[in-house]
């Protein structure tokens, strides 16, 4: 590792956790406890549910020794935001057999905390043997699937598709490129977000020169010519517009200070605009671009300023665009942990045509009541950044465990969120160092080489499924909450349903006996008939290029070219069992199987014609 990436990543370990200053909160009420709330144990977790509470973008949930308390958040290790944005939650993080007591409260936005409900208690069950039973109704459509997946996925700063240099012995520009190429064609995406078009080594801003958007143009060329658009944020500094020009941020020098000329900060952003309309065509960036005003500015780290500079950024960035061409999209504020909201929603005087955040570890809160209190219900809400945890070089985003914590994520978001991006594509990444080995805890849904990981293909079962999402039931052990389940049909009568098992409690990440589960799928409603029906898995031992490459690993940190060979061979979805062929009793088809904790099962079934 070199001094400047080891300053680089010393200097964001103990700048990360720190605010860029106290904003003024907009309108933000302090919200009633939830009622009715409930807690029923089962094997190793309590299942909690409670009554929603209007006003709520999610819900806190607090445990005690006692009945008095005191009361702490449960911490399931997500090192973000610990609020869900609805019930149920399933509790991992207890000791079975030892009674805990549980209160939860509602908050209107990350640190507007409400009051605490009643607390209830509840004691995890020791032992194993949990069984789960899910009914899917193939005729019972609920609505056309959500996939808020498809929209957009992040990526490194997008100049790194064009650098030449070899990680691991691999070309990093070429492999970058083809991991968003795959990215587009086996999970729909349609977008890529990513840092930096703005910074010094694509040459835009030179004091006393014309503006050269030549290097951006090679860049969002070969976006294109792989059948994506950017979504373009307008980030981080050029040296020679800094204000202060020591403030950065990365192993790359991202400079992180406010303009030092703000009219010849918002000159630039309305030059690149015009710039990009002129190239491109103005209905193809109107309608499939989008602009994002910096990131996470509300985090010291990333934004020099104070909270009422970032505002002044919005402003100047978005009049910039809209005077190019008023039906620009432009929004924020691409926070931090779901912050400043409330802030930019009040005090923005430009529109905000799409409200933009990030959070890890917890699927995203629900913001649409934050949006109705501004006026604004209907404004899309993209989750611009989002994933299993913020810390780089960590190890859950290797696991399934990360893969199941993705699914939970993607079906909670559907319908009330327009964009989930995950936070990356490829471990072609260099934030905090390029990686050092093959498997190092890279955000990557692909490693280095474009092998998937687990999450990748979670994603990729999670695409399969069907167009018109179906109705499911559950009883049992952790149904609804430990247990999930997604399902949905296709007008030729293919059934298809993804089942996981998952908490996000990441100290069980390396998986949890007691947490495993008995499941039995019964499909309903189908046609008389004979069916073909598969089923894939994705577990410690199946569709996990982890497993491989810890079984023939030999000490060396990247594979050798025999080595690379066995894990391309094994880079695929693994089948728990052969396909066979079932006729429905009575228009039900059944199976039962064991579920481990994390692990995720993706049943298909299709008509034999």
């Amino acid at each position: 590792m070199s001094s400047s990436t080891s300053d680089a990543r010393s200097d964001w370990e103990e700048r990360i956790g720190l605010r860029s200053g106290e904003a003024r909160r907009g309108r933000v009420p302090r919200l009633p406890a939830p009622a009715g709330l409930t807690a029923r144990p089962g094997r190793s977790q309590v299942t909690l549910t409670w009554e929603p509470v209007e006003g709520a973008a999610g819900y806190l949930v607090h445990r005690a020794a006692e009945p008095g308390g005191p009361y702490e958040p449960v911490d399931h290790l997500g090192r973000d935001v610990l609020a869900v944005p609805h019930p149920p939650y399933a509790d991992t993080t207890g000791v079975p057999d030892r009674q805990a007591w549980y209160a939860v409260a509602a908050v209107a936005a990350v640190e507007a905390i409400g009051e605490l409900s009643a607390p209830v208690p509840a004691t995890p069950l020791a032992g194993t043997g949990g069984e789960v039973r899910i009914t899917v109704g193939s005729r019972d459509v609920v609505r056309e699937l959500p996939r808020p997946w498809r929209p957009m996925i992040g990526s490194e700063h997008l100049s790194h598709m064009l650098c030449p240099d070899l990680s691991g012995g691999r070309p990093i520009g070429r492999e970058l490129t083809e991991a968003l190429r795959i990215a587009r064609d086996e999970l729909g995406v349609q977008t890529v977000r990513a840092h930096g078009i703005l910074c010094d080594d694509l040459g835009v801003y030179r004091e006393g020169r014309p503006y050269d958007f030549s290097g951006v143009d090679r860049v969002y060329d070969r976006l294109l010519e792989i059948g994506l658009r950017p979504v373009v944020e307008l980030s981080f500094m050029p040296r020679d517009l800094a204000s202060d020009p020591a403030l950065t941020v990365f192993a790359y020098g991202a400079i992180i200070s406010p303009p030092r000329d703000w009219d010849r900060w918002g000159d630039l952003v309305q030059s690149f605009t015009a710039h990009l309309v002129d190239r491109y065509g103005a209905a193809e960036v109107r309608d499939r671009w989008s602009f994002e005003v910096w990131n996470e500015a509300n985090l010291e780290v990333f934004w020099g300023g104070t909270p009422e500079q970032y505002v002044r950024l919005y402003d100047v960035s978005a009049r910039a665009v809209k005077e190019v061409d008023p039906a620009l999209r432009v929004g924020g504020p691409s926070s931090a942990a779901a912050g400043w909201v409330d802030e930019l929603l009040a005090g923005a005087r430009e529109p905000v045509d799409f409200v933009s955040t990030h959070t890890y570890g917890s699927p995203p809160l629900d913001l649409r009541p934050v949006l109705e209190r501004h006026g604004r219900a209907g404004t899309p809400i993209w989750w611009t950044e989002w994933g299993v945890t913020p810390v780089h070089f960590n190890e859950v985003s290797d696991a399934v465990f990360a893969a199941v914590f993705l699914a939970r994520g993607m079906k909670s978001a559907g319908g009330r969120i327009d964009a989930l991006s995950y936070w990356v594509a490829s471990d072609h990444f260099e934030e905090l160092g390029r990686p050092a080995e093959l498997l190092h805890g890279g955000f990557g849904l692909l490693t280095v080489g474009n092998l998937r990981k687990p999450r990748f293909h979670v994603l990729a079962l999670l695409e399969r499924l069907g167009r018109h999402e179906v109705a499911v039931d559950y009883d049992g052990d952790g149904a609804g909450s430990l247990v999930e389940a997604w399902a949905a049909g296709d007008d030729d009568g293919r059934i298809t349903v993804a089942v996981w098992n998952g908490t996000l409690d990441q100290s069980k990440a390396a998986g949890e006996p007691l947490l495993d589960r008995q499941v039995t799928v019964r499909l309903t409603g189908l046609e008389t008939g004979r069916y073909e029906l598969r089923h894939l898995r994705v577990d410690r031992e199946h569709s996990n290029i982890a497993s491989v490459w810890g079984r023939i690993r030999d000490g060396g940190a990247w594979p050798t070219p025999d080595q690379w060979e066995t894990l391309r061979r094994a880079d695929r979805l693994d089948e728990l069992h052969a396909p066979r062929v079932v006729e429905p009793v009575a228009g039900t088809v059944e199976t039962v199987f064991h579920l481990p904790m994390p692990g995720m099962s993706f049943l298909e079934l299709l008509p034999r014609r």
